[in-house]
């Protein structure tokens, strides 16, 4: 088949060369796979980092399959529910300076090392400390944990806390040194060493492997990533940017947003720990395996915020145009993946077995669905952030923490899991309506000829 001749008379393919071209047919591949491929860096970044997290949940979902078939619900329900702790803790000691990376490396420069390692030494610091302090007092907030007060699930705890800390702030770092790329093979990374170890720690027939394989994983991929991250990216970026200006003070800022973190994280944090108090480490494992799943729903509103606090470092004028196109381009990925967990839910739960399918189905069609409205939510969240809006960034996320919690204490009484479901889409729904009846006002059209013109 015969390429047609542009208006110039050369070929689609970009030859300067009359037809017949020999080069037609892979630069017009190559033009319609960069045609295909958003090249902003508002759009490509959120893309890879969404792929990242897909291709992660992906893994991690084969993980649990592995976890489901070497060990019993009752014990899946329990090292999620531990793994939960250790993510909260992690976010405890976090100070989320993840974020703040993610908002000040981008105009760092020559500081950006220097910023990288204190955030690295107050976070690793107080994931420690909050992980020591939580087994010391397993007893009263969970007894149900109490395999963890064994000395080697201890340390592989603490491990896990403070592992999972550094490999979120180096997520944020080299989100805002634009190396997305890197964010994806660390996460592929992480996913493939815990799946491997956890096949290892089950033959050797250890009940905590779960936790063990994690924490293991975590140490791998931390090593590899920050040799690459201290070794050429933060050079490279510090070489680029020699005018960097140190961040400002950044104690007010980042409390703020530390405090707004803490919620969203207790939000999701806490729900396998009162599944577990409420209905038992059996349910627990059926609700654990339907959130893993769902939350993949969650992942491009996530990312695509993350792209968008990068960019807004460094174009503050273009947030709210910005803010729409990532509503637009959220929307069809959160939407497709809804539609397909809701149309598949059984048949992806089954996998994992026919307990899983038929105690988890209802509940993971929920959960997808709120994903819907934490889109609008969740990028309302990161406009704050950008604008340092910090008191709305507080109280949007507070008020989910609090209605969520709420509705799943009265719910799970009349509906079992179902219920938890109905909490999530309820309160998302909640605060979601609202914003978007004042989305004129927080994400406000322009009508600039800059603004006109980057957008679709």
């Amino acid at each position: 088949m015969a390429t047609a001749l542009s208006g110039s008379g050369t070929a689609d393919c970009g030859c300067p060369l009359p037809l017949p071209c020999q080069c037609s047919y892979p630069a017009l591949l190559r033009a319609r796979l960069r045609a295909a491929v958003p090249s902003e860096p508002l759009l490509h970044n959120g893309h890879v980092l969404t792929a990242s997290s897909l291709l992660s949940a992906a893994l991690g979902a084969f993980f649990w399959l592995l976890a489901t078939a070497w060990y019993s619900p009752e014990t899946v329900g329990r090292s999620y529910a531990a793994l939960s702790a250790a993510a909260l803790l992690s976010g405890v000691g976090q100070f989320n300076l993840g974020d703040v990376l993610m908002r000040f490396v981008p105009t760092a420069g020559p500081h950006t090392r220097l910023l990288l390692l204190r955030c690295y030494a107050v976070s690793s610091a107080a994931s420690v400390l909050a992980a020591v302090a939580f087994l010391l007092l397993i007893p009263v907030l969970a007894p149900g944990l109490d395999f963890l007060r064994d000395p080697a699930v201890a340390v592989a705890f603490v491990a896990a806390s403070a592992g999972y800390t550094l490999f979120v702030l180096q997520d944020g770092a080299l989100t805002g040194l634009r190396r997305p790329g890197w964010v994806l093979g660390e996460n592929t990374l992480f996913a493939v060493a815990k799946a491997v170890l956890l096949v290892g720690f089950a033959l050797l027939a250890l009940d905590s492997g779960i936790l063990l394989a994690w924490s293991a994983a975590l140490v791998v991929s931390l090593v590899v990533t920050n040799g690459y991250l201290f070794g050429r990216a933060v050079p490279a970026h510090a070489k680029a940017d020699r005018d960097g200006v140190p961040p400002p003070r950044l104690v007010r800022y980042a409390a703020a947003d530390y405090v707004g973190a803490l919620l969203r994280t207790a939000a999701y944090s806490l729900m396998p720990l009162l599944v577990l108090g409420r209905l038992g480490a059996d349910q627990n494992a059926y609700f654990s395996l339907a959130w893993v799943i769902a939350y993949t729903c969650y992942l491009a509103t996530l990312n695509m915020g993350s792209s968008l606090i990068v960019e807004a470092a460094h174009a503050p004028e273009r947030l709210a145009e910005h803010g729409r196109r990532v509503l637009r381009h959220a929307g069809l990925l959160v939407g497709t993946g809804v539609l397909l967990l809701v149309v598949a839910a059984p048949w992806v739960l089954a996998a994992f077995g026919p307990d899983y399918a038929a105690n988890g189905t209802t509940l993971l069609r929920l959960l997808a669905l709120s994903a819907l409205p934490n889109l609008v939510l969740g990028v309302a969240i990161d406009v704050c952030r950008a604008r340092r809006a910090m008191g709305w960034v507080i109280g949007l996320q507070a008020t989910l923490l609090v209605v969520v919690l709420a509705l799943t204490v009265w719910l799970i009484p009349l509906y079992g899991l179902t219920g938890v479901g109905l909490a999530w889409l309820i309160a998302e729904s909640l605060l979601a309506l609202p914003l978007l009846v004042t989305l004129p006002r927080w994400l406000p059209r322009e009508t600039s000829p800059r603004t006109t013109k980057g957008s679709e």
